[in-house]
């Protein structure tokens, strides 16, 4: 299913700066003024947000290359999955409908997700935000789109075949009430089913950057340091 996917993925050629430049004047006028007219939005800051959505199956290791890009690039991460399972501990009204959600390898309502990046984006100063795990469907994002009022501008996919990412959960022993392999399971059947019409939205929009996400974190971090290094040459100049 991943050879599908990364057909579609965004090129990094030649031309790459040319692109990412167009890219980034064309959704900055977009967006302004947006946060402003949107109701419920986050509030305005002094600069535009630069939004990254980051996908991939479990286990694809998208998390770790998270850590890397923020290290490198000063991005905030906003991880969807850290924010659920925060909730959960928190003993709030929707932390145990998140808690059986998660357990039955299902969907947590949009709302819910967003409402939550949503908090985080406003009591962050940074305005480049790493969204990490989100969104997995066509649901969660046009609710992001309506409540939050932006798109973002970069979406990466992490493409890792199945067997890895499987391996990789079961090796982490993190402690995650969803790493076993009987949720591991639901959540690859659910990625697949649900996670397939957003990625592919995202690569007729030109948004999307496929990554092979085999090897070791250097050797995937190589194909990621392009793309993010282009858009801070770009943003420096359009400033």
């Amino acid at each position: 299913m991943w050879r599908r996917v990364a057909l579609l993925s965004s090129s990094i050629s030649s031309s790459f700066l040319a692109q990412t430049a167009s890219r980034l004047n064309t959704w900055e006028s977009l967006t302004t003024g947006i946060a402003q007219q949107a109701k419920g939005v986050i509030a305005p800051k002094e600069k535009t947000p630069f939004i990254t959505f980051v996908l991939g199956g479990p286990g694809s290791g998208k998390g770790t290359q998270c850590i890397k890009i923020v290290e490198t690039f000063g991005f905030a991460h906003l991880s969807a999955g850290d924010l659920l399972r925060r909730e959960i501990a928190s003993k709030s009204a929707d932390g145990a409908m998140i808690l059986n959600t998660i357990k039955e390898g299902k969907i947590v309502p949009s709302q819910v997700t967003v409402k939550l990046i949503q908090k985080e984006m406003e009591l962050s100063d940074n305005h480049k935000f790493l969204i990490d795990g989100f969104p997995r469907t066509e649901e969660n994002r046009v609710s992001f789109e309506q409540i939050i009022g932006v798109e973002p501008n970069v979406v990466l996919f992490f493409d890792c075949p199945e067997e890895e990412m499987v391996k990789r959960v079961l090796n982490r022993n993190e402690g995650r009430v969803d790493d076993n392999l009987e949720t591991i399971k639901k959540r690859l059947t659910v990625f697949q089913a649900l996670s397939l019409p957003v990625i592919n939205y995202y690569s007729e929009k030109g948004k999307l950057y496929t990554i092979k996400a085999i090897g070791t974190e250097d050797e995937i971090f190589e194909q990621v340091r392009p793309i993010f290094a282009a858009f801070e040459v770009c943003s420096q100049t359009v400033g």
